[in-house]
């Protein structure tokens, strides 16, 4: 995402009611969502239509503006989540029908013993997560997580954990991802110290909110490894059928991250820059591009290692399709709840509750992430919001203290995943998992993220 329109993006909202009446329709909204779907048993896709529009009219807005927000967050996000998620799709059952899976995840489980292949699948989450999106890591890694935990014969969930975790980290604490790189843009940061001090936060972040929470989260939730991406070896067939190379497997899976990367770099070079390296690097290292290239590649490399005649690889793509429907319409109507919080207004109430607080400036950095993460689900709003309240504030400060402000908002960027967050809705539907179980998984693992971030942050500013 552009830095620049990110910021633009979220420009303060007039409230549409009152403080107190925009608190009780957000509380009073998620309530009845969380009710609908584990009581009534509604399809979340609806529960959220229902609780979005609701929660629009009870915040103050009229009823065709509340659909209307509602409308532009859906599509909105099924521009960007929605695409991405069909293109990984594609290239999941490609690399899973291919063979292509086998490879990496015979690699996997036959040189990880049963203690290290969690804290293995944390770096390949981290690695991956470093330049890309998370919805784009996560699709990628999907087939991976899955194929690894029926091979292995671990619970998904300690398979699942570590990954997303990350993924998660990487997203929300190290430039040059979208929120982060806002908010050192924001606050004038010096990206680079930035991009040091949040990888070294992020390790013992990743090792807590990953291997170690793993185990207990593996005990506290046992679901089922879905019925996704089988495999010839899955099925008991005959495994020595022609497969894509490792090599070749593992490039597709690294070749948007490569793209993403390269953007990332020039654009930290030459921000602003408009000669034809700058200007290709800038289109190819779009994720939406990067992951359609991933899936031509894939297409080529793939079906022809594996075998594979143009009728089967377009039957792969065709069949890579169904199984997400569901997916897609649950991400986009998480998008559009979010969208109607977002407009309700209720993110410029708490930045207003907070303004001229005397807390710490990196706790309050924090606390105000948080709660705007908390009433919006975007961490994107969450960084944005923050950072514009302290900018007067980091103007006074030295590097160090400007760097660690810029942790200290993505951390609270992270904090309490819930129904409003596209991102809750993915992973449950990817994981199979309920809306209590995701609560005490992907939720849980988020706060530990978040928490564990911002003390991070507290300790280097005690030492450096």
């Amino acid at each position: 995402m552009n830095v620049t329109r990110a910021i633009q993006a979220v420009e303060p909202v007039v409230p549409a009611g009152s403080t107190l009446q925009l608190i009780l329709a957000a509380i009073i909204g998620v309530a009845v969502i969380i009710v609908l779907i584990t009581w009534l048993k509604v399809h979340p896709f609806l529960a959220l239509s229902i609780g979005a529009v609701g929660v629009g009219v009870g915040a103050g807005m009229a009823p065709n503006a509340a659909v209307t927000s509602f409308g532009a967050g859906f599509g909105a996000t099924m521009a960007g989540v929605g695409v991405l998620v069909g293109f990984g799709a594609m290239f999941g059952k490609l690399l899973a029908d291919s063979g292509g899976a086998d490879r990496i995840v015979d690699a996997l489980v036959t040189r990880s013993s049963v203690r290290t292949l969690p804290w293995t699948m944390a770096l390949i989450g981290g690695l991956i997560g470093l330049p890309m999106f998370f919805e784009v890591g996560l699709v990628l890694l999907i087939p991976v997580i899955i194929l690894v935990a029926r091979r292995s014969g671990q619970s998904l969930i300690r398979i699942a954990i570590p990954a997303l975790a990350g993924l998660s980290v990487m997203h929300g604490l190290v430039p040059p991802h979208p929120g982060p790189l806002v908010a050192v843009t924001t606050l004038n940061a010096n990206l680079g110290l930035t991009l040091a001090i949040g990888v070294l936060i992020a390790i013992p972040t990743v090792i807590i909110s990953g291997p170690l929470f793993s185990k207990f989260a593996a005990r506290w939730v046992k679901v089922p490894v879905p019925e996704m991406f089988i495999t010839a070896a899955d099925q008991g067939l005959d495994e020595n059928v022609k497969r894509p190379g490792f090599l070749a497997t593992i490039s597709g899976i690294l070749l948007p991250v490569v793209l993403m990367l390269a953007r990332s770099i020039a654009d930290a070079i030459n921000p602003g820059s408009t000669d034809p390296l700058n200007s290709a690097l800038d289109f190819l290292g779009t994720p939406m591009i990067a992951l359609g290239i991933a899936v031509i590649y894939a297409m080529i490399v793939y079906g022809r290692g594996g075998g594979m005649d143009r009728a089967a690889v377009s039957k792969s793509l065709a069949d890579s399709l169904p199984p997400i429907a569901g997916i897609l319409l649950i991400v986009g109507a998480g998008g559009g709840f979010k969208q109607v919080l977002i407009d309700t207004g209720i993110g410029t109430v708490i930045a207003d509750a907070v303004n001229g607080s005397s807390v710490s400036v990196l706790i309050l950095a924090w606390v105000v992430a948080a709660l705007v993460r908390v009433a919006t689900g975007s961490a994107t709003v969450a960084t944005v919001t923050a950072a514009g309240i302290l900018a007067p504030v980091a103007a006074s400060l030295g590097a160090t203290d400007v760097s660690l402000m810029v942790l200290a908002i993505g951390a609270g960027s992270l904090f309490l995943s819930h129904v409003n967050d596209a991102g809750f809705w993915l992973v449950k539907e990817y994981l199979g998992t309920s809306v209590p179980q995701t609560l005490k998984t992907w939720t849980v693992m988020e706060c530990l993220i978040s928490v564990t971030g911002l003390a991070g942050v507290l300790l280097l500013n005690i030492v450096i």
